[in-house]
């Protein structure tokens, strides 16, 4: 089930990595603050920095920062404004996204750079196991209340109310929806690999400075949450892969 606060868990690890590649004091653009999370603990550290997200985000109820609507494509900010442009699980989102890098390209200062976090094909990968085995945790807690407790009509009647439980759960979790805007569940796999988003950032004219794995595993679905350990899921990705990759990308 969705945590938010094991969320926060997995991305301080991450924000612990990625806040190596901005220099002290310069002025950073997030875009897809979702809660303002990561942008709260980057102005904590002394940086200047402004995050934008869509009206419609998942997070709109929950911010813990200042975080800007904007249309998903137009950047509310003049030209040469940041020093670095930063997102974290964001542009596999974007349909449009030559325009929106075009934007970012225009709002980066001379010199600037854009440092990206997205998932993996692994993530996706191991997205899709996760996928039915919680399914098959949902199922195993409804399972044994299919036993009615006795013959009366009103017990027969709960257990039929569980029975369509079952076949609506089974139904809900029959088809595995994709997570970004293009390809379904299995081509993502590939969409997402570093291979792909190295072509895309070079298609797009930006220079590739660093792709580096993040070295945490996990999937989209928190079927063990925080049963399972920082330590452990960094075990797990050398095996498994890491569910994100680092990419540090500048204006060609």
């Amino acid at each position: 089930m969705f945590n938010v606060e094991f969320l926060h868990v997995i991305r301080e690890f991450e924000y612990k990595k990625i806040v190596e590649r901005f220099p002290s004091g310069v002025r950073i653009l997030e875009i897809g603050g979702g809660t303002g999370y990561q942008a709260k603990r980057l102005a904590e550290d002394g940086y200047l920095v402004e995050s934008i997200d869509i009206p419609n985000s998942n997070y709109a109820d929950q911010l813990e920062f200042p975080v800007q609507p904007y249309d998903g494509l137009n950047i509310p900010f003049p030209n040469d404004s940041f020093d670095i442009v930063f997102s974290s699980n964001v542009l596999e989102h974007v349909l449009d996204l030559p325009y929106l890098q075009a934007e970012m390209k225009r709002v980066l200062k001379p010199g600037g750079y854009c440092v990206h976090l997205m998932p993996t094909g692994a993530w996706r990968f191991w997205t899709n196991v996760a996928h039915y085995t919680e399914l098959f945790q949902r199922l195993s807690g409804l399972a044994p209340r299919l036993i009615p407790n006795g013959l009366s009509r009103h017990a027969l009647s709960d257990a039929m109310s569980v029975l369509r439980l079952i076949a609506g759960t089974a139904k809900h979790y029959a088809i595995v929806l994709r997570h970004g805007e293009t390809g379904n569940a299995l081509s993502e796999i590939v969409i997402f690999s570093s291979r792909h988003w190295r072509k895309h950032f070079s298609s797009q004219r930006f220079a590739i400075d660093e792709a580096t794995p993040v070295g945490l595993f996990y999937t989209g679905h928190m079927v063990l949450g925080p049963r399972l350990s920082l330590g452990t899921r960094q075990k797990l990705a050398k095996w498994l892969g890491s569910a994100c990759v680092i990419y540090v990308v500048r204006p060609a």
